[in-house]
């Protein structure tokens, strides 16, 4: 259970990365539905996304170590469903987005409290075999 965890989360921190470095590298000219946006908010997504990517880069950090790197990860999933929190505010002062951005909030919401379970039962797993 502890390696499949290690895959999905190290997945997660790739995918994390790879979303960010299309955001560095192309902006918001790619996301659906942006609209006439300004050189200012391109400029917010940019700097936004280089930090999303050490976002994955500490996911994948932690995966490696999960015994000693619980706790980061613990605070890591706090901040990823903080970003579902913040879609909802979102949703509640302007309205509904693209669809896509639904279906990641709703990711967003759901996958840190499964991952943060299964980190729990996994390196607990891990300290009785040992």
């Amino acid at each position: 259970m502890a390696r499949l965890l290690h895959l999905v989360l190290h997945v997660f921190g790739v995918t994390c990365c790879g979303i960010a470095t299309v955001h560095m590298l192309l902006g918001l000219s790619w996301v659906p539905d942006a609209g006439n946006f300004t050189a200012t908010l391109d400029s917010q997504d940019r700097f936004y996304a280089s930090i999303f990517f050490g976002f994955g880069t500490a996911v994948i950090w932690s995966a490696r170590d999960l015994k000693s790197r619980r706790k980061v990860l613990g605070l890591l999933l706090g901040l990823f469903f903080l970003g579902g929190l913040a879609r909802i505010l979102s949703v509640l002062a302007i309205g509904w987005p693209h669809p896509m951005f639904i279906v990641l909030g709703a990711l967003e919401l759901t996958m840190p409290p499964i991952l943060w379970f299964w980190s729990r039962v996994a390196t607990r797993e891990t300290a009785i075999v040992r």
